[in-house]
């Protein structure tokens, strides 16, 4: 679990490099990564290209499907509501998360999207994974910017 969240938190650092939040994902199955991806909102001009988003879309073309049911998801960072319906829709089994996003957080915090009735997906969730790491990395590239 802890080195699936360490490919996170590398995939986190090269998208701060590039000036992006440092967010990092990775999706596995069976014990093997399928996808990787770091936010790339900046670079695509893409409001939509969180990691979630990107790796989510890898891992399904990787496997020739939208269904990804047998596949854990690994994030720095609690995932928006965008990122946890895309979870919903792709019937990911497990979600593991870094750092707690009490502003825009949609799984522990905010809307609570996994707990909403109209969820038709819930995949097990666990947080607080790394969590130091992630958001001393967050923390530190947001103070370099004010």
């Amino acid at each position: 679990m802890a080195s699936f969240m360490q490919m996170a938190l590398d995939e986190a650092r090269a998208a701060g490099a590039l000036g992006e939040v440092p967010v990092g994902c990775v999706v596995v199955r069976a014990g093997e990564v399928v996808a990787h991806a770091g936010n790339r909102t900046l670079a695509g001009k893409d409001p939509t290209a969180h990691a979630e988003l990107i790796a989510i879309r890898a891992a399904a073309a990787a496997l020739g499907t939208e269904r990804l049911v047998d596949c854990d998801l690994y994030v720095t960072l609690e995932p928006c509501a965008m990122c946890a319906a895309a979870m919903s829709f792709a019937r990911i089994r497990r979600l593991y998360f870094g750092a707690a996003d009490p502003k825009g957080g949609a799984v522990e915090n905010g809307v609570r999207f996994f707990s909403a009735a109209t969820c038709h997906h819930r995949p097990e969730v666990y947080g607080g994974i790394d969590e130091s790491e992630a958001a001393a990395l967050l923390k530190e590239f947001f103070k370099a910017r004010r």
